[in-house]
């Protein structure tokens, strides 16, 4: 039903693949627009949003790891470690 399709970043001008695959993962997600910027500008993006954060030093409540989460704790709840976080994502979508 999806076919790969050749695309062009806005950013950097480079033509790039958007594949089936990803078109079925966007459509199953609810996504209606196209990508407009490569995989290496989309991750560039990511990365320079990630940098400009605030992030805040934790304990996890689970694990007791060090970690850094882009939200003040509130002291009332519990606060996870991504791997311990990611686990409980996965728990509760079973």
């Amino acid at each position: 039903m999806f076919e790969d399709e050749t695309l062009v970043c806005k950013e950097c001008g480079k033509e790039f693949v958007f594949t089936a695959g990803e078109k079925e993962f966007f459509a199953e997600k609810g996504l209606q627009n196209k990508p407009v910027r490569c995989p290496e500008c989309r991750q560039a993006r990511k990365e320079r949003r990630r940098a400009s954060r605030q992030m805040y030093d934790i304990i996890c409540s689970e694990c007791g790891a060090e970690d850094q989460v882009p939200f003040k704790p509130n002291l009332d709840k519990p606060v996870y470690c991504s791997n311990c976080f990611e686990k409980h994502l996965n728990e509760a979508a079973e």
